[in-house]
């Protein structure tokens, strides 16, 4: 997968045209059977070959069949067929109509098998995306969102992830009003929706306007809830970080998270053991936050043990990381600005001040050790630079003893 209730009508056809069961279940067998004949067996995720293009127009067709159980089979066929597949994903594209028709019948098999192949159809395939939006899907997705069936809620929101990945997409979804019902899923659905709707509001969030619609929705709750269960390393974590550096830029995203019991922790939490993009985003909201109003955040900031991860990523982060770590902790100590000149700006002295403040023995003494463990690593950086610039510059045929020498006589 990409890191991307309207009433149903009912499915209404002539009786003469249907043919007898026995043929529905014949032509949805022979489907699957063509498939595995040419190597294609349905219980393998693998990228499906030696389909001709007779096979493909033949389920191309069955998908616009009159039989509803013949059109639920070419939909999961084409769903097969399409799961890893780029090249099939736009043999299929001729698909998207047909199965966004299957979205509003009164067949939960009918909406499932359809928005499962269409999810399948639309990843990393920027044109499907667009056309499944043209083709109407929208309205029967929101109905999915506001069922009471767990599993459609699960796959409208995954097929939103995909689809929100498009940014020709992204104006038209919040446009439908989609933004609170993908924050009730945060609140009230299983942990796949969940972790699939933060990753389509963090998709649609980078579209201008999208972040004050987030905000009055009021995510923060629910979003603190899922960073405090989720693996801080993981991809659900960094998006989730990511959402929230974006909005603490709003005033009220920051009293939100301050408010929220163990949201600024949550926040810690991932500075000190995410990702490394995952760090930091972390860096960058308890930055904004500080810099917006120092003596409104220091305190929680401080009170919820920041110094170590912020220590570590002096040494360890990316040369933008470390730079936003070390202003950071600047602005935590008392006083943001230089004391004097007999107690130079340094870094090893800023966080000295910060610590002789941490409350806690557990706090001050991790602070400690990180100080010391910092010290140590800078100074190691130190000589391999020395070193590596003593090889660099030292002629390879002068002996070094000779260039000392000379140096020193002049």
């Amino acid at each position: 997968m990409e890191m991307d209730s309207p009433t149903h009508h009912h499915f209404g056809v002539a009786a003469a045209a249907a043919p007898p069961p026995t043929s529905t279940t014949t032509a949805a067998a022979s489907l699957v059977e063509e498939a595995t004949a040419a190597g294609d067996s349905p219980d393998y995720n693998t990228t499906p070959r030696g389909l001709s293009s007779a096979k493909v127009s033949e389920t191309l067709r069955l998908v616009q069949s009159h039989v509803l159980e013949i059109r639920v089979e070419a939909a999961k066929e084409i769903r097969r067929l399409t799961k890893t597949s780029q090249r099939y994903r736009r043999y299929f594209s001729g698909a998207v109509r047909p199965l966004v028709q299957m979205l509003s019948y009164e067949s939960v098999e009918a909406n499932e098998s359809a928005l499962l192949a269409l999810l399948n159809l639309a990843v990393k395939d920027e044109t499907n995306k667009i056309s499944i939006i043209d083709a109407g899907a929208l309205d029967p997705i929101i109905g999915f969102l506001q069922s009471d069936n767990p599993t459609l809620q699960e796959h409208a929101t995954a097929s939103l992830l995909t689809l929100s990945a498009s940014s020709v997409n992204k104006p038209i979804i919040s446009d439908a009003g989609i933004i609170p019902l993908l924050v009730e899923i945060l609140r009230d659905g299983c942990m796949q929706a969940k972790v699939d709707a933060v990753m389509a509001l963090y998709n649609l969030s980078t579209h201008p306007g999208n972040l004050s619609l987030i905000l009055h929705a009021e995510p923060i709750p629910y979003m603190v809830d899922l960073l405090k269960f989720c693996k801080k390393s993981s991809k659900t974590a960094e998006k989730c970080t990511a959402l929230i550096e974006s909005l603490v830029t709003f005033e009220e995203c920051r009293i939100a998270l301050t408010s929220e019991e163990g949201g600024v922790l949550a926040v810690v939490e991932v500075l000190e053991s995410g990702s490394p993009q995952s760090r930091e985003h972390a860096l960058g909201a308890l930055l904004t936050m500080c810099q917006s109003d120092r003596c409104k955040y220091r305190e929680p900031i401080l009170k919820e043990g920041a110094i170590p991860g912020l220590l570590e990523l002096t040494v360890q982060g990316s040369p933008k990381s470390q730079s936003k770590a070390q202003t950071l902790l600047r602005l935590l100590r008392d006083s943001p600005y230089p004391r004097s000149e007999l107690q130079p700006d340094t870094l090893e002295n800023i966080v000295s001040t910060l610590i002789s403040q941490i409350d806690g023995e557990d706090q001050c003494g991790k602070a400690k050790q990180m100080l010391s463990e910092m010290v140590q690593v800078s100074m190691e950086q130190s000589l391999r630079h020395l070193q590596q610039r003593a090889l660099v510059y030292t002629p390879t045929d002068l002996p070094v003893n000779k260039c000392a020498s000379e140096v020193s006589s002049k």
